[in-house]
């Protein structure tokens, strides 16, 4: 692998990308101040999707189109993949090896857990959620339990969604897109465009679902109306927050609540001239805390920033961006009010950025997604 490279900006002052948000603007003062600090982990990497941190310090990477799942190690940047049926899993277009997940008890019972685009016996494909155990070398993943299949997949692979987000109260969380199938968002039968909630452990749907007493895959729904969650992400105050791509206008991010919805209808047919939150459904509707406006920006993996070295940045969103590659940190007040949104200069020489894992030394770990084998793995610190 190549030599890491460090890179260490002077001080400036951060640009301030004022974005609209449900009728309200950013009203905090922006203030000067040194340079994060972007080192390069890793190199020679293709579409990285998910990045997670192992109790060892070893990082895991699940790689969409290779549908590798690869071992990095941070001192040195080496990489090398794990025994994986890879062969299993299907990747076409947004749909590959996604989501990433690693369990709390990891010390103890080895599991991780991934979703991805599955070929099906006979033909066809999904979108599953599988456990797995890692060996004690590191060296190979063994299927420990399928947990949630069926989830909607289309034949080019287009809004395949599926992240990933393991709960304080150990939870699983799942994003899901719509497969670009217009009645999928709002039909509480399909697993499509929605956030599900279920136990990690068995696979069945989290108690406290709004229609955890139903069956069929209604009991596995926290909330609904979604077009294609990029991004999930558990705030300090316990509340759950999803990034969402928009259509030619107004990405989104969501402040999740049970039972919501959150008006993505793109019906008849598949009409994306549709708004994102479309207030002429019955019932309510609940607005966007950030959206793009026009144009988009591609939002996708994000996670909450914490520790004091970071200064104001501390308790915001770090949101990675894909088409105008960039890392935006938005922030909210503790009501869900946003506040501001900054893209720092250090993080604009990347090209396009996909994932945001907070690590446990309260860095983020920061993947690109430009193919061709040229993207990166990055650490970023804040100023020394």
């Amino acid at each position: 692998m190549r030599a890491r490279r460090l890179v260490v900006l002077p001080v400036l002052a951060l640009l301030a990308t004022t974005l609209s948000a449900a009728g309200c603007r950013a009203d905090e003062p922006r203030a000067a101040a040194a340079g994060l600090r972007v080192a390069v982990v890793a190199d020679g990497l293709d579409h990285p999707w998910e990045v997670a941190e192992l109790p060892t310090g070893d990082l895991l990477v699940t790689q969409r189109e290779r549908r590798a799942l690869t071992l990095v190690d941070p001192a040195t940047g080496s990489h090398r993949d794990l025994a994986f049926p890879s062969a299993s899993v299907w990747a076409r277009g947004e749909t590959g090896l996604l989501g990433l997940a690693v369990d709390p008890q990891f010390t103890s019972n080895r599991r991780i857990y991934t979703c991805q685009g599955w070929r099906l016996a006979g033909g066809g494909h999904d979108i599953r959620v599988i456990a797995w155990t890692l060996d004690a070398g590191l060296t190979r993943a063994t299927p420990a339990r399928t947990l949630l299949t069926g989830l909607p997949s289309n034949s080019i692979g287009r809004h395949g969604g599926c992240r990933l987000l393991i709960l304080r109260n150990g939870a699983l969380v799942v994003g899901t897109g719509d497969a670009a199938q217009g009645r999928n968002p709002q039909n509480l039968r399909s697993l499509g465009g929605k956030v599900l909630r279920l136990d990690r452990m068995t696979g069945r749907a989290w108690p406290a679902n709004p229609w955890a007493d139903r069956k069929g895959k209604r009991r596995y729904l926290l909330s609904y109306g979604h077009r294609n969650v990029q991004g999930l992400a558990q705030r300090a105050d316990g509340t759950l927050w999803s990034v969402e791509h928009g259509t030619s206008r107004d990405d989104e991010i969501n402040l999740i609540r049970k039972r919501g919805n959150y008006g993505w209808n793109p019906v008849p047919g598949y009409d994306e001239t549709r708004p994102m939150t479309d207030q002429r459904l019955p019932g309510k509707q609940l607005a966007a805390r950030w959206r793009s406006g026009d144009p988009t920006i591609a939002p996708s993996g994000a996670a909450f920033v914490r520790g004091s070295a970071w200064g104001r940045y501390d308790g915001a969103l770090a949101v990675a961006v894909l088409k105008d590659q960039r890392l935006l940190f938005v922030r909210f007040s503790a009501r869900g009010k946003l506040r501001w949104t900054d893209a720092p200069a250090e993080l604009r020489a990347y090209g396009r950025l996909r994932d945001v894992t907070a690590a446990s030394d309260g860095s983020l770990l920061v993947t690109t997604d430009n193919g061709d084998g040229h993207d990166v793995l990055l650490r970023v610190r804040p100023p020394a």
